[in-house]
């Protein structure tokens, strides 16, 4: 019989709970009605309390006829309430700004029934209504207009809370953060949520705020009932520096609880945040790492009024430089990409957000050496952030000799072509597959950063204002084009399967705006020939990371998405490096950033033979080119590649 109750207080419920849905509002006409019938009400309780309290007949207190008394009252107050607008409001979304307005039209109509009562004193001797009664009036239709509301609101809220539509929800943190989200939730009217409680993992548990529970994270039962009772959680910002996500939150990914944050609190400005700054956490936030601490004055000193140059500008890392470059007010930024559209995308958005900043679109390939030189003899960069480069590793294996061009050759024009035109600084971004490196694409960045720190060694001799050649390494980027996250979220949307090379690769993950922000820490702190690595945190196995992301969708890995291993890609190798076994490192101002001391190279050696690379992979010789970098670096060994064979001649 229980069962059979609660099943139609459900249907009904739901019910009730769309029809509410289907009507957004009152018409305002029939909100004024039932005000101005409020209103009546009040005058009547009023003639009649002001009658019984001061122990008089009603008559006397009212002029010739109450009904011409009342009407006068009625047209008065409506009047008011079209002045004040009381009427436009949702009922059920009446808050302290729609209390307020309403006690302004009834004031007004009290003081305007004063008048009205002076004038007919003055002018026949005869008084509308006493002062007592439209005392009495405008209390009594206050509180009724204001209970009104309130019902109405009260009645809703229950009726929506208990209907099974809402989406139970607690909040992780207990700071302003955190009850400043709670309040949105209760006042939006975008988001289905039910606040249930607050998460802590400190000694306020048991305790209320803004009427629900706080429970405690170390309590054993209180974890049982967060995870039987909720369905999402929202982590406050403040709690989001606090914790360490890869590990704190894991709980709740492994229940299928949705976890969802807001943007910081400097974002608010001010205000409460909205429902719009409430999103679903993504892989990127929940990777535990510690972003690494700049002082942001030197990159200022360096940027503030120079022209600068981003080759690659259209790239992820590129665009993330160029938007980072801008808050340093440079007199200039000339961006270079061969890639028409991102290129056309990004001049838009910068123009859009940055009116008074100077952006020159150059279209170009850092291959072509005249054009590369219209941009430098035209715009007179001083200082270049050379971010171009191909590096997809499977693609580059296969394509030996256009990786060759961009990376090696590409980079060699634009060194080159700084040293003409007396750049200052010239900061190249490498990678940690330049270590030690198995693939192609390895190599031809290793021998990159082999021809610009060789150059700058034999110019600096010469001349030690030269152009100052900075390198920097790290590994893979979040959500960088072609990186591993964006390829696992569409296969995941796809419904799977998520394919995984090998079940022990592992990688170095770091986010795009750190990445960016270090390569601009370089190119400042630099004094020429360096190549600076950093803390990358720990190593991340992909497979797990694989499984974390088909969690954060509410899905089951190995049962809703399957995960299949591929096996490795040519010139793929399990571990990645940041440095190469004979080198060491050397302590900066920052501790989480380092210097690699490694081999050099004369510069009129190597730039021979690497000038003998150029010209084999222009005539497409592949195994040729290949054979000739493997000369050029003798730590390059092939992995699960057809150039293996190198190797072994």
């Amino acid at each position: 019989m229980e069962k059979s109750n609660s099943k139609i207080h459900r249907i009904l419920s739901s019910d009730i709970f769309s029809h509410l849905m289907s009507i957004k509002y009152l018409p305002r006409w029939l909100v004024l009605f039932i005000d101005i019938v409020i209103c009546t009400l009040s005058c009547v309780l009023a003639r009649n309390l002001s009658a019984k309290f001061l122990e008089v007949t009603s008559d006397s207190l009212f002029f010739n006829s109450f009904l011409i008394c009342l009407l006068t009252i009625i047209v008065g107050q409506s009047i008011f309430f079209w002045i004040f607008h009381t009427y436009s409001g949702v009922l059920r979304y009446s808050n302290f700004v729609d209390a307020a307005k309403l006690l302004l039209a009834i004031c007004a109509n009290m003081i305007f029934l004063t008048l009205v009562d002076r004038i007919l004193r003055d002018s026949i001797g005869e008084y509308l209504i006493s002062a007592p009664s439209i005392l009495f009036y405008g209390v009594i239709s206050f509180l009724l207009l204001f209970i009104e509301r309130l019902l109405v609101k009260t009645c809703f809220d229950y009726i929506i809370q208990n209907s099974g539509r809402l989406t139970p929800v607690m909040i992780y943190g207990t700071q302003s953060a955190a009850i400043g989200i709670a309040k949105m939730i209760r006042s939006s009217q975008e988001l289905n949520y039910k606040l249930i409680g607050f998460i802590d993992d400190g000694n306020v548990n048991g305790m209320d705020i803004t009427g629900v529970q706080v429970y405690n994270m170390k309590k054993e039962a209180d974890v049982k009932y967060i995870l039987r009772k909720t369905k999402a959680v929202i982590i406050s910002p403040l709690k989001m520096k606090e914790i360490n996500p890869n590990k704190d939150l894991d709980i709740f990914i492994n229940n299928q609880i949705t976890i969802m944050t807001s943007q910081p609190m400097n974002i608010w400005g001010g205000n409460m945040p909205s429902a719009k700054q409430i999103k679903t956490v993504q892989i990127e936030d929940l990777l535990g790492r510690k972003q690494i601490k700049i002082t942001t004055d030197n990159i200022a000193a360096s940027i503030k009024d120079k022209v600068v140059l981003v080759s690659g500008a259209a790239g992820s890392i590129g665009s993330e430089i160029v938007r980072q470059v801008v808050s340093y007010k440079p007199h200039t930024i000339i961006l270079v990409d061969q890639a028409e559209t991102p290129m056309h995308e990004l001049e838009l958005d910068m123009k859009a957000e940055y009116k008074d900043m100077q952006f020159i679109v150059f279209l170009g390939d850092v291959r072509n050496q005249k054009r590369m030189e219209q941009a430098m003899a035209t715009y007179r960069p001083d200082i270049i952030y050379h971010a171009a480069a191909y590096k997809h590793v499977p693609m580059m294996e296969n394509n030996p000799a256009e990786s060759i061009h961009v990376n090696v050759k590409g980079t060699k024009i634009l060194a080159d072509l700084a040293v003409k035109y007396r750049v200052k600084r010239f900061v190249m971004i490498s990678t940690d597959k330049a270590v030690n490196p198995t693939n192609v694409m390895g190599a031809s960045k290793r021998i990159a950063e082999i021809y610009v720190q060789s150059l700058f060694k034999k110019l600096q001799k010469k001349n030690p204002d030269t152009t100052k050649f900075i390198t920097t390494r790290f590994g893979n980027v979040l959500g960088s084009n072609g990186s591993v996250i964006p390829f696992f979220k569409k296969q995941i949307s796809r419904g799977g399967p998520v394919t995984v090379t090998h079940p022990d690769i592992i990688r170095f993950f770091m986010t795009i705006p750190e990445a960016c922000t270090l390569v601009l820490e370089a190119g400042a702190m630099g004094n020429g020939g360096e190549i600076y690595i950093f803390d990358m945190g720990e190593a991340i196995k992909i497979v797990d990371l694989a499984k974390k992301m088909i969690r954060l969708e509410g899905l089951t890995p190995h049962v809703d998405i399957d995960i299949e291993f591929t096996g490795l890609r040519p010139g793929e190798k399990l571990y990645e490096e940041l440095l190469n076994n004979k080198e060491i490192t050397h302590e900066t101002h920052n501790p989480k950033i380092m210097i690699a001391s490694v081999q050099e190279y004369d510069y009129d050696e190597i730039s021979d033979e690497i000038n003998e690379l150029i010209e084999l992979s222009i005539s497409c010789k592949d195994y040729s080119a290949v054979s000739q970098m493997k000369k050029i670096i003798p730590e390059f060994k092939s992995r699960n590649s057809t150039f293996e064979r190198l190797d072994k001649e």
